[in-house]
């Protein structure tokens, strides 16, 4: 039976021009999260929390995928890419060799929620060319029974395959909406079960095998390996994130947006940026 092994309580903190951001997992839960780098849940019903955006920044060797929950998101990038996600779409960017992009949340009547997941690129997939790609609301399968709602991103859930797949990294994302008082009860395969599990809880509460008491949004959870995953809802029912991929079990190199596996491969990054041979 899976359990949980750590709570992710949110710390609040300021990026791009002025954005407020909930900061789940980052730096310092590298290892303990790989391949899953950074999580940030992000907006406000203040729309002076949000509306500076993410002014023009670089990135290499990840791959960035924004989901909304509420509002929308435009996005320009060093590709001479552009695209705007709105509730419940998706912008899966891989920055691979190198690419800088602008991203700007835009209010639905002056609130706008949404996450964002930093996922590692392995090693021989680092330098791959930069690629954006969106998922459209009616392009994610959704899997409806008596208990709960699954909007399938990636991966596969029950023969379904997600909208979005992983080109360099397999990984399972999924949006689960449990009623009232239901159970997510799910066999993890033999072949998945060397995955590193994790769940962003924003609405609602849940019980997951040994905690004691209600998981409460919002919080992340990071999951033991097992066979089974039994995840209650509250009486008010509870909707969550659900991320699943292999660990790369690589270095992992940070500095900034820019994640490698060597330190001498973040100062090229760096050298770079300043002689303007970043992009490739």
């Amino acid at each position: 039976m899976v359990t949980v092994k750590s709570l992710y309580k949110p710390n609040r903190t300021v990026e791009g021009a002025g954005v407020t951001v909930q900061r789940i997992f980052s730096y310092n839960n590298r290892y303990e999260c790989d391949p899953f780098l950074l999580l940030d849940y992000f907006g406000s019903d203040n729309e002076s929390e949000f509306r500076a955006g993410f002014p023009d920044h670089p990135h290499r060797g990840i791959e960035t995928i924004t989901y909304v929950l509420k509002g929308q998101v435009k996005h320009t990038d060093s590709t001479g890419v552009s695209g705007t996600i709105g509730q419940g779409e998706v912008q899966w960017m891989t920055a691979g060799s190198g690419i800088i992009h602008s991203e700007l949340p835009i209010g639905d009547n002056g609130s706008m929620f949404g996450v964002q997941l930093w996922l590692n690129l392995p090693q021989q997939y680092k330098m791959v060319k930069p690629l954006y790609r969106e998922l459209k609301i009616e392009g994610i399968p959704v899997v409806e029974s008596s208990s709960s709602r699954v909007k399938v991103i990636s991966g596969k859930y029950r023969n379904h395959d997600g909208g979005l797949m992983g080109l360099y990294k397999p990984v399972d994302i999924f949006d689960v909406k449990l009623w009232p008082d239901s159970v997510f009860d799910e066999v993890i395969t033999p072949d998945f079960r060397n995955y590193r599990y994790f769940l962003f809880v924003y609405k609602g509460d849940i019980a997951i095998g040994n905690t004691q008491n209600p998981i409460k949004a919002p919080c992340g959870v990071s999951l033991t390996q097992g066979s089974i995953i039994q995840i209650k809802a509250g009486v008010n029912g509870a909707n969550f994130l659900f991320f699943g991929a292999e660990p790369n079990n690589e270095p992992i190199a940070w500095h900034g947006s820019i994640v490698m596996n060597t330190e001498q491969e973040i100062q090229k990054a760096f050298d770079e940026l300043q002689n303007g041979t970043f992009l490739k």
